[in-house]
């Protein structure tokens, strides 16, 4: 028997979560990009032509490509969103999900950096060159790495709906809305600290950090939270594992904002191995596990 509060939160969270807000959501985000792009270039232009002076210097205002930067920056809103649908599903696809949107951080970076880049330089004299490397090399190896993960996450067993498990996805859901509606009080408050920052030409953090910082932190504890609801329903050490083991992964992404250059790569390529190598133990302890049940 369903209990009364999991009704209400099941409830809840299918008319946040719906196919139709999600269809709504695409529609809205598409448009964005594509006005938030034209709206950009418009800027990048008025800059160019001497046409509008700002009170501000902004690098993204440099080169037309930035502009790219700014449907990019759209496109990753609506990837959280997905996350956040998708934590209550399992461990393995809300961790694959984190690990798309950092490497989509990766690439909006490379468009911010292009205008930096100095062609008539010695390459490897100039620090925007070599960054472009890095992120270059990160990004293949990131999208090759997330496809084998991916590929490792298939061979998971689907698991019948228990009723321990119902009460445990009910609370992952939550755990789900609580995290929306925290993530949205900080995206207006990151807008906010950035456009005032911008207005008092104070010194600005990083960009591509810009609401991440919290994200990730955020998203950190939420995990935590997660793995200790999961044990009422789960003693299984090769799972507890796992678990903690995306859990770290999440943290090594969340260290990657405060870094820079080579490091701020490895990190991010680190916390994608690291996750591929836990779920890949734990595919074979499984597969060793059904071996010893059939003899």
């Amino acid at each position: 028997m369903i209990k009364k509060w999991q009704s209400k939160i099941d409830g809840v969270y299918g008319k946040v979560f719906s196919d139709q807000n999600k269809k709504k959501l695409e529609k809205i985000t598409l448009w964005l990009s594509i006005i938030g792009f034209v709206f950009h270039l418009i800027l990048i232009y008025a800059k160019k032509l001497e046409l509008v002076r700002f009170s501000f210097d902004s690098e993204l205002l440099d080169s037309p490509i930035s502009a790219i930067y700014t449907p990019f920056t759209i496109i990753l809103i609506y990837e959280i969103y997905l996350l956040v649908l998708n934590l209550p599903r399992s461990f393995t696809t809300s961790i694959s999900k984190q690990f798309e949107i950092i490497s989509l951080i990766l690439i909006r970076r490379i468009f911010a950096d292009i205008p930096k880049i100095d062609l008539n330089a010695d390459w490897l004299s100039v620090s925007a060159n070599v960054q472009l490397i890095y992120d270059v090399l990160g990004v293949l190896i990131l999208y090759y790495l997330i496809y084998l993960f991916n590929k490792a996450r298939l061979k998971l067993d689907k698991k019948p709906m228990t009723t321990a498990i119902s009460s445990f996805v009910s609370s992952k859901k939550a755990v789900s809305l609580t995290l929306l509606l925290v993530l949205v009080l900080i995206s207006f408050n990151s807008v906010f600290t950035w456009v005032s920052d911008l207005a008092n030409n104070n010194e600005i953090v990083e960009i591509n950090a810009i609401f991440y910082n919290e994200f990730f932190s955020v998203l950190i504890l939420a995990d935590v939270l997660i793995l200790l609801l999961s044990f009422q329903y789960t003693e299984r050490y090769t799972q507890i594992v796992r678990n903690t083991g995306f859990i770290i992964s999440t943290i090594l992404i969340r260290l990657s904002f405060g870094a820079t250059g080579l490091t701020n790569v490895a990190l991010v390529v680190s916390s994608v191995l690291f996750g591929l190598l836990i779920l890949s133990i734990y595919n074979l302890s499984e597969k060793s596990v059904k071996n010893e049940q059939k003899i």
